[in-house]
């Protein structure tokens, strides 16, 4: 049958692995499940707790060993000690919450959450560095696609505990140990990065368009079930089963995909016998890889120019060349406004619901996880639409997306009935768009070549926002409120326990807003470049069907 079926078939089994693998890497979100029995067995403050979940993302500032690993070593490999790693991490977690073992020293399990936290570095580099090299030309629905199941990850966790689990803490924590490490041992075989080859771009685009098919069933799936009230057991388990069926529908994509190419290359030797020719030539093909090799961007880099001291944005950047350019810090403060006051509200929603009342808060967790992934993943497609059509810069999203979730964070201020609804949908969101914007517009302005290691130096907006906005912002002012209201105790209630968070997280989001608007301006060159690229080459192909 030929090496391009092979090839073909391996890049959709492998983005299938991929899109598993990002539907369990999302445990590192789901600390408020589990973390009022850890302040409860551990007799913390709310700060300490607080540093606790910062400890976890610190983990993520390791993650710049994933990214130099990922220039150097194999898909499989990074997996590897990615699995390893959340198992020991997790695994030790789940000891303590289970009491089988007394809680550790402080400072050992701060130490044992940062190791579950820096597992899903070498998850998330593996599966976002391959798939974006494997499809080069659909960038954004490619983030936006992982980047969504990573959102409903925590959904994903939190409502399979709950069915089969009735909520246990402690059974929740074995789930985030174990299967992670069974389905990253599983993607091993299955993900890896494989040559540029000549492939239509509206063939893609059907595959794309299923792929995001299935995710939003999937996710309306879980947002149904999330409303159920007191599941029966059989109820639950049918929900159990029906979501390991959807997880497992993607496949139905690399078998098309097989029969697609098969009948193809049987059907080639009779279009080249009547004189015909397919729709790529092999010549074609030659020159299609030569134009994806190296940079990733080379389609466009030649129209961008070099600049004097040092490579234009929008072409193959070293880290240095990357991190000496204005652009990327406008990037890197606007994420950290962004995801660092995002993160925030995902440590805290335990203890934001507890202070508005609400004993479980099970349901803001999966709703800020699902309407998270709508924000991934509907950002995804819609920004490359816009490149593709207008030349629209992609950070002009992110823009759009600081200024919705200020208007969540004033809604939490206000604590209105129903308002930790509108703003867990509203937070959720905006910090789905961030994540699946920023992933590949670092691949447009600075390259391939090294992006495992600048996506990670970005990542690193992670720990760091969540140490300034969690650990310093919300567990000082909470702990504040907690004196002034009780006298003493580590306890808050009442809408005022985070109020002035609320408020500094807004200001910090119009500062991104303007950060995003001025790097909009100064990439419009770049992108205009890149749809006028999109553009010639579908007109090509259209041009070789005649």
């Amino acid at each position: 049958m030929g090496g391009d079926w092979s090839w073909s078939r391996s890049k959709w089994t492998g983005l299938v692995a991929a899109v598993w693998i990002q539907a369990i890497s999302g445990n590192n979100y789901t600390f408020s499940n589990y973390s009022d029995a850890l302040k409860s067995l551990m007799h913390l403050t709310q700060v300490q707790l607080n540093n606790l979940s910062v400890a976890k993302d610190v983990g993520k500032a390791f993650g710049l060993l994933a990214g130099l690993a990922s220039d150097k070593f194999p898909t499989w490999l990074i997996l590897l000690i990615g699995s390893l790693e959340g198992l020991l991490g997790y695994g030790v977690q789940w000891l303590v919450v289970s009491q089988r073992i007394q809680p550790l020293p402080y400072s050992q399990m701060c130490i044992f959450l940062c190791l579950g936290g820096n597992s899903t570095t070498w998850m998330n580099t593996a599966v976002l560095v391959t798939c974006i090299r494997n499809f080069r030309r659909n960038r954004g629905p490619v983030s936006g696609i992982l980047k969504g199941y990573v959102g409903l990850s925590t959904a994903i966790f939190t409502n399979l505990c709950s069915a089969l689990f009735a909520d246990d803490p402690a059974l929740f924590v074995l789930m985030l140990a174990l299967i992670p490490f069974v389905v990253c041992l599983s993607g091993i075989f299955f993900l890896r990065e494989i040559p540029p080859a000549a492939v239509q771009d509206d063939e893609e685009s059907t595959y794309f368009g299923v792929f995001n098919a299935v995710a939003v069933v999937v996710a309306v799936y879980l947002l149904a079930f999330g409303f159920v009230p007191n599941p029966s057991a059989l109820v639950s388990r049918a929900f159990s089963v029906g979501l390991l069926v959807l997880l497992a529908a993607p496949l139905g994509i690399p078998v098309h995909s097989y029969l697609k190419e098969r009948g193809f290359d049987k059907l080639k030797p009779d279009l080249e016998g009547r004189g015909e020719e397919p729709l790529l030539r092999e010549n074609d093909k030659g020159n299609e890889c030569e134009v994806d090799r190296g940079n990733g961007l080379a389609e466009h880099a030649e129209a961008v120019g070099v600049g004097k001291s040092g490579p234009a944005v929008g072409e193959e950047h070293t880290v240095w060349e990357a991190l000496r350019t204005v652009d990327f810090w406008i990037l890197f403060v606007s994420f950290l406004c962004g995801v660092g006051t995002g993160l925030a509200v995902m440590n805290n929603m335990g203890q934001i619901g507890l202070a508005l009342g609400y004993s479980d808060v099970s349901l803001f967790v999966s709703l800020t996880s699902i309407w998270g992934f709508f924000g991934r993943i509907v950002s995804g497609s819609v920004s490359e639409h816009f490149i593709k059509k207008a030349g629209t810069p992609r950070p002009l999203w992110n823009a759009a997306s600081q200024i919705l979730m200020a208007v969540g964070y004033i809604l939490l201020a206000m604590a209105m009935p129903g308002s930790l609804y509108i703003g867990s949908i509203m937070v959720g969101i905006c910090y789905g768009v961030r994540l699946a914007i920023t992933v590949p517009t670092a691949s447009e302005l600075f390259g391939l070549k090294y992006y495992g290691l600048i996506y990670n130096i970005l990542i690193l907006n992670l720990p760091l926002g969540s140490f300034l906005f969690s650990g310093l912002l919300a567990g000082i002012l909470y702990d504040m409120e907690a004196t002034t209201i009780t006298g003493g105790g580590n306890t808050c209630v009442g809408a005022r326990c985070y109020r002035l968070v609320f408020i500094v997280m807004t200001a910090a989001c119009v500062v991104g807003f303007f950060l995003d608007v001025l790097l909009s301006y100064r990439t419009k060159m770049v992108y205009n470049k890149i749809s006028l690229s999109k553009n010639s080459k579908k007109n090509s192909v259209t041009s070789s069907r005649r």
